[in-house]
């Protein structure tokens, strides 16, 4: 029975952060994640993906209940590497507990909102029993990787199962400074761009007998960055190139090299496409004319879920427990909503991010008690009326 089971928000974290789960190995975080849901009632349906050139991936997605509404969780247990361990004052897999915080890699990011979003589920359903509908979590162990063999493939197998979501709150380290401030209701597309121009090499005292191509990848990049993309949107910031190298390898202070290169990345608004900006690349690097080549790749799209039920929803739990109301924001990098925002749906609310991904990685023993309330909280909420 629900009743007879009980998980600490503590201690599942520190169970979960114990796993070095660094993408894409799982090191066994699934299984004390089945271990904890499998008691209350949830199927637990652990799913690998893999493609070739690309690292096998172990998912979990376990549901209790089989009727709709369908509220889901959505998070992941793998973890960027640790870095230089002698530079960590706790080791980054131990889960130290100390001064009134836990410490280790995966505490914010997010090991402990998974285990936060578990125990709000065991409390739920301790004082309710089977909720009207359907709880699910869906946990992927390569967020922090490609991204190929986790949430989406998670997504389309559970299309081809017939399954339909019907909200869902990712929990990403949302908060800026302290926790509750801030909610993801969208997030900016991201396109990376690869510029090679070619030239013929030659010497430097002989340029008319050789073509120098870095000129060329000078005016390519201004033609770019002249003018700003937009000056954003109702939801969203402007839109920014941001070049992020320069390359020619040449150490040769006398030759005239054949091949320049220079790397970039476009985050930008819902005034754009991925398909759009990349003709609109195309045009601007053509304009300057020469042999070139340009590859991109975006790895997500703009989205937003517009202010409505569910934002509300997690606004007044925020609001009930830590007495303050967070702001709607749509900054910051990518994440895995942008797959689930095609299926129903979705905003992201965790812990404070400050230290998500560095050295001495850490949340506060109180943030993982109110997160925990606010999970709980929004389930009350769900399965009351606010989103049937």
């Amino acid at each position: 029975m629900a009743n007879a089971v009980r998980i600490e928000a503590l201690q599942l974290a520190r169970e979960l952060m114990r796993c070095p789960s660094v993408t894409p190995e799982d090191a066994g975080a699934l299984d004390v994640l089945c271990r904890a849901l499998t008691p209350l009632g949830f199927a637990c349906h652990r799913l690998r993906f893999e493609e070739a050139g690309t690292p096998p991936v172990s998912n979990l997605y376990a549901r209790f209940g089989t009727a709709r509404p369908h509220f889901c969780y959505a998070g992941h247990t793998d973890v960027v590497p640790p870095g230089d361990l002698a530079a960590w004052r706790y080791a980054p897999f131990a889960a130290t507990v100390a001064e009134d915080q836990l410490h280790g890699r995966g505490a914010v990011d997010m090991k402990g909102a998974i285990a936060c979003f578990a125990t709000a589920v065991q409390r739920y359903l301790a004082r309710h029993g089977p909720p009207p509908g359907s709880i699910s979590l869906l946990i992927t162990g390569d967020e922090e990787g490609p991204a190929i063999n986790g949430t989406i493939k998670v997504l389309e197998w559970l299309a081809r199962q017939g399954e339909r979501i019907d909200a869902c709150v990712v929990g990403e380290p949302t908060s800026r400074a302290r926790l509750g401030d801030t909610i993801k209701i969208g997030r900016r597309g991201s396109l990376n761009g690869r510029l090679t121009v070619r030239g013929t090499q030659g010497h430097v005292a002989y340029p008319d007998l050789a073509d120098n191509p870095i000129p060329r990848l000078m005016r390519m990049l201004s033609a770019l960055t002249a003018a700003p993309l937009d000056r954003g949107s109702a939801y969203f910031q402007s839109s920014n190139l941001e070049i992020t190298t320069i390359d020619v390898g040449n150490p040769v202070t006398n030759l005239i090299p054949a091949l320049a290169r220079a790397g970039f990345n476009i985050r930008f608004n819902d005034h754009h496409s991925g398909a759009a900006l990349v003709r609109w690349l195309g045009e601007r690097c053509a304009s300057v004319g020469g042999d070139f080549e340009l590859a991109t790749a975006v790895s997500g799209e703009a989205f937003l879920t517009p202010p409505g039920r569910l934002s509300q929803l997690l606004v007044a739990a925020i609001a009930r427990v830590t007495g303050a109301a967070p702001e709607l924001s749509t900054s910051g990098g990518t994440s895995d909503a942008r797959f689930i925002k095609d299926y129903c749906a979705v905003v992201e609310f965790g812990l404070v991010g400050q230290t998500m991904h560095k050295i001495d990685e850490r949340t506060p023993l109180a943030d993982l008690a109110r997160l925990t309330d606010i999970y709980e909280q929004v389930l009350e909420g769900f399965f009351t009326g606010a989103m049937r």
